[in-house]
């Protein structure tokens, strides 16, 4: 008995598979899914890595809103390339998804990503897709050992800093290592509120900042980069400082409450405004040095 595909001509055959494209596309989703469904339910939950959803979402984005400029690359496939640069990724996903290393997992995901760009459209998919592949990196989980070699240091930082300015303010303060006492109340500046992944939650604000405001002066662009760091910094601070006179004036329930929260939302319209304004800064003195 003849099957049906037999009776077919050849090129309604073809005209029916899907495409390339399509086919990659389904297998690196058939790999993502499982990740980010392990995310949502794992790192994600927590405040140290809640910013991971925001990351995804703005990396999204971005690539769809360039999804035109996409599809009118000429096809310039670099499939040795592409190809090696897949294989690698594919055993550091196994390695990563086996071993239960969640860093391996997810950076493996970002590789095969940048593969595909190169398998598909070759380089001018892969520059067109820089910021968005990169700005995926704030979506590893940084390792623990690293964030409590770090944090402890920031913390203590950011607690004298804030010690500093509540006296020079007049406030009854005083510090021992990362608790702060203001009057007769004592607060322990905690990871979320100091701490590296909070860093790292700004540093990715500072970026994609600079990806949106799209300087053409790479000097410029070098330097606001360079100064994220310590605009996070000042961040906090501010962020601790508000905290603290909060709980002087209203109490340790208020300092605990919707204002703990809120101090969050502070956090990032500070660095938000310190980041303009120092753009604005830069801005006007790099012309100056340019013309002398």
């Amino acid at each position: 008995m003849t099957s049906d595909s037999r009776r077919l001509p050849a090129g309604t055959l073809l005209a029916a598979a899907p495409p390339p494209a399509l086919i990659v596309l389904l297998g690196f989703a058939a790999l993502a899914l499982p990740t980010l469904w392990n995310l949502s339910t794992t790192f994600w939950v927590g405040d140290a890595q809640g910013h991971g959803p925001v990351i995804l979402g703005v990396s999204l984005w971005l690539l769809w809103r360039s999804r035109d400029r996409f599809a009118a690359l000429p096809e310039r496939a670099m499939p040795i390339l592409g190809g090696l640069l897949l294989a690698l990724a594919m055993v550091a996903y196994v390695i990563g998804r086996s071993q239960a290393v969640v860093q391996f997992e997810v950076g493996s995901l970002i590789l095969a990503a940048a593969a595909i760009c190169l398998l598909l459209r070759g380089w001018a998919a892969l520059r067109l897709a820089a910021f968005p592949l990169f700005f995926l990196l704030f979506l590893i989980p940084l390792p623990g050992v690293v964030v409590q070699t770090v944090t402890v240091p920031l913390k203590t930082a950011v607690s004298y800093f804030a010690e500093t300015l509540m006296h020079a303010a007049g406030y009854p303060v005083a510090r021992s290592g990362v608790i702060l006492a203001v009057g007769r109340y004592e607060l322990q500046v905690a990871d979320a509120c100091a701490g590296l992944t909070s860093i790292f939650t700004l540093e990715a604000l500072g970026l994609l900042y600079l990806n949106a405001v799209g300087h053409a002066s790479t000097m410029r662009n070098l330097v606001l980069a360079a100064l994220i760091v310590p605009i996070s910094f000042i961040a906090n601070v501010v962020r601790v400082v508000v905290l603290c006179l909060v709980t002087y004036h209203y109490g340790d329930a208020a300092g605990q409450g919707f204002i703990h929260g809120f101090a969050g939302i502070v956090l990032f319209v500070v660095a938000t405004c310190l980041m303009v304004a120092v753009d604005g800064v830069v801005g006007r003195m790099l012309p100056q040095r340019a013309a002398t």
